[in-house]
This record gives C-alpha cells, structure tokens and sequence, in this order.
C-alpha cells in the first residue's frame, strides 16, 4: 500500500508546486505594462550639420599660369631619381657568348633530374625539343639572363637580370622544380 500512496502522492505534490509558481506571476505583468506605459524623457534634436565651401587649390603666378605642386617633387629632383635608378643594378655581360638554354623562355624548360652528389651535382634540363641538357652552377638558362646560383635534388635556382622600368636592371630569383610541367 505505501508504493501505491507514494505514485500518487510525488505527482500531487509536483502539481502543487507548480501551481504556486504561477500565482505571483500576475503582479509582476501589470508592473511591466505600467512601465510601458511611462513616457520616457524628450530626445535632444539632432544637431544641425553644417556645410563648407569646396576649394580648389590652384597655384597661379601672375600671368595666371599654373604653377607645380610644391608638394611634388621638382623636374630636376625627378630626373635625378631617374639617374639614380637607371645606374642602380648592373646590366647583362654583353660581351658573354650566349649559351644555348638561354634562347629558350624559362617556363619552357623543365627539370628532369640530377647527377653526382655534394658540390658536383648536375641539374639535367630539358628543352622545350626534348633534348636533356647537363647544366652546372653558373651556367645561364632562360631568355632573361638567368644565372644559375644553386642545384639542389629538387630544384634549380637562378638569379635574372630584368629591366627595372627606369633604363637600370634589378635581379629577380626564380627556380626550376623538378617535375615542373
């Protein structure tokens, strides 16, 4: 008789529970409708946005011919720039007789693999023909005076001689992966 007191006591006693819950839930709805209900303080209007006059600069001399920025720099300060780039960076050897991978483009060669080992390693190169070619440190490849300043099993690495823009010449690293291609 106690297991079935006790089934239906627990229920019984978690109804009354929750009833009391709910009772006291109907002042604090009517608080917050009366707080709704306020009216809140005035908001300050919205400042007035003032305007301005565009300008536009112009440096004129007295026969009214536009003058330079004097922010910019002058025609002599420009020109000296230019100098100071074109002397900037060495040119290709001249001189130098041409090697025969030099008259391919870099991206048309690829490398195929390597022979020795340490310092006597060669780079095996092959052209765009399909003839492989033995290739060492200092050796030129592509069409952009590229010197070869390093092999390695899986990469050829050279340094280009390329145009900066200016009349001077800066050098620019690329490389050769294996299985490039």
């Amino acid at each position: 008789m106690s297991m079935r007191l006790r089934t239906l006591f627990v229920p019984a006693l978690i109804m009354l529970t929750l009833a009391g819950c709910t009772a006291g839930r109907r002042d604090l709805e009517d608080w917050v409708a009366a707080e709704k209900a306020k009216k809140g303080p005035p908001i300050d209007p919205l400042p007035v946005v003032k305007t301005f006059e565009t300008f536009e600069y112009k440096n004129l001399d007295a026969a009214g011919v536009e003058l330079r920025d004097p922010f910019s720099p002058s025609l002599e300060e420009r020109r000296e720039e230019q100098l100071a780039e074109a002397a900037n960076g060495q040119g290709p050897d001249k001189n130098r007789t041409p090697e025969l991978l030099e008259k391919y483009p870099l991206d048309g060669l690829s490398m195929v693999g390597t022979l020795g080992i340490g310092d006597a390693i060669e780079g095996l190169v092959k052209d765009p023909e399909g003839v492989v070619h033995r290739v060492h440190k200092d050796n030129y490849l592509g069409q952009n005076y590229g010197r070869i300043s390093g092999i390695a099993e899986d990469r050829i690495e050279l340094v280009e001689l390329v145009p900066n823009g200016a009349g001077g010449w800066m050098e620019r690293q690329a490389s050769i992966a294996l299985g490039d291609q």
